[in-house]
């Protein structure tokens, strides 16, 4: 028997509206609609409170995991701006809570606010909000504290606003994942630890102060790293390290095309070289890039070129030896890479990798011209990095040797 069809015709097609542009398709906005989904979903307001701090408002951010799978972030920023708002005829909150393309981020190479920001920028408010089970915002700033409730991404009980006395301003956002719009929200507090780590090193003299309730109470766990990625390497070398630490730092200013909008891109990396211990981390605006992109091409194509340079103007390579590869100098590298920008092009909505043409070109020049400058100047610390580079080549040529 044939199956039969429905009509498609002009009727068939229909918008979703309101919260249902993400209750109905999660995996849009956060990549999945599974726990990877929520737990990006989570990052977004966490994302902004480090943004606000970046800014210079605020030096601690507070992250609570609850034994519900709710989650709390707090900050001591500035406050969200949740009053009326003259220009767009709306209040505020509707526009972050509630309106997806709508915030204070998209003017970011005209040197207004957050020059350098982290979340998904006029979507992750919003979107979280919209794919909880309830959402509430505590919120203090110009002598007032405002307090909003959100029920799956509908507003109950309009924007309440009383006077305060407390001079602190910030702001406090407790939510829980809805299983209607994730399959899981069980996030893990491996997590949560791992991400304010992460947060730690790219955001230096930054506590972020996790708590996780238990059914013996609160556990809480502090990070902070005041020196950034510099305290970083030196946690993961744990003095293992046969070079010293070197940590340098660029600022330039240019273009992806010539038709496109020049825009300033602040780099900055600190490595050294171990025999022990080898690992490198790329992070783009605080958002750790998995995948590298522009920086991780930057950093390949830099170390290769001056190591490979150097061991030739030496004469290093012994007769018939075959040039390193990059492998040979990963190897013993220990590497962390933080870069911001005031324009990002990013590979997904996920933020694992970039692909800006500039910072790439940026970097790589600026490393060589670096690694030029640093093995002139440590000449025993060039010898020892030569030497396991070809340790590491010869061994590595071993294994693909034939038995």
């Amino acid at each position: 028997m044939a199956k039969k069809h429905q009509e498609y015709g002009n009727e068939s097609i229909s918008a979703l509206k309101g919260a249902d542009r993400v209750r109905k398709r999660p995996g849009v906005i956060f990549g999945s609609d599974g726990l990877e989904g929520c737990e990006h979903s989570m990052f977004e307001i966490l994302s902004n409170s480090i943004d606000e701090a970046r800014e210079g408002y605020g030096k601690k951010i507070i992250i609570t995991r609850y034994r519900d799978h709710s989650i709390e972030v707090e900050d001591f920023g500035r406050g969200i701006p949740v009053d009326f708002n003259q220009k767009e005829n709306r209040y505020n909150w509707e526009l972050v809570f509630c309106e997806l393309y709508a915030g204070g981020k998209y003017n970011t190479n005209a040197g207004e606010n957050y020059g350098f920001s982290l979340g998904l920028n006029g979507l992750g408010s919003c979107a979280t909000q919209y794919s909880s089970e309830y959402f509430d915002a505590e919120i203090y700033r110009d002598g007032f504290r405002y307090e909003l409730h959100f029920e799956k991404g509908q507003n109950i009980g309009g924007l309440k606003k009383e006077a305060s006395n407390r001079k602190q301003t910030g702001s406090r956002q407790r939510w829980k994942p809805d299983l209607e719009v994730f399959t899981d929200i069980d996030i893990p507090v491996e997590f949560y630890e791992s991400v304010l780590k992460r947060q730690a090193v790219v955001n230096p003299g930054l506590l972020f102060v996790f708590r996780n309730e238990t059914e013996n109470g609160m556990e809480t766990k502090e990070f902070i790293y005041e020196k950034g990625i510099v305290d970083y390497v030196a946690e993961l070398a744990h003095e293992s390290n046969l070079t010293t630490i070197q940590y340098w730092e660029d600022e330039q200013r240019g273009r992806d095309r010539e038709d496109k909008d020049e825009y300033k891109v602040k780099l900055s990396v600190a490595f050294c070289f171990s025999n022990q211990v080898n690992m490198t981390e790329y992070y783009h605006n605080s958002s750790h890039l998995e995948h590298g992109g522009s920086p991780e091409k930057a950093v390949k194509q830099a170390f290769v070129s001056q190591i490979d340079r150097y061991l030739k103007q030496g004469s290093k390579y012994l007769k018939g030896e075959s040039s390193i590869k990059y492998q040979d100098i990963e190897d013993c590298l220990l590497l962390v890479s933080s870069s911001f920008s005031t324009q990002t092009s990013y590979e997904n909505q996920t933020k694992k990798s970039i692909t800006n043409k500039f910072i790439y070109e940026a970097m790589t020049d600026f490393l060589k011209r670096q690694l030029e400058v640093y093995f002139i100047e440590n000449p025993d610390e060039a010898v020892k990095i030569a030497e396991q580079v070809l340790v590491n080549n010869a061994v590595a040529k071993m294994r693909k040797r034939p038995a």
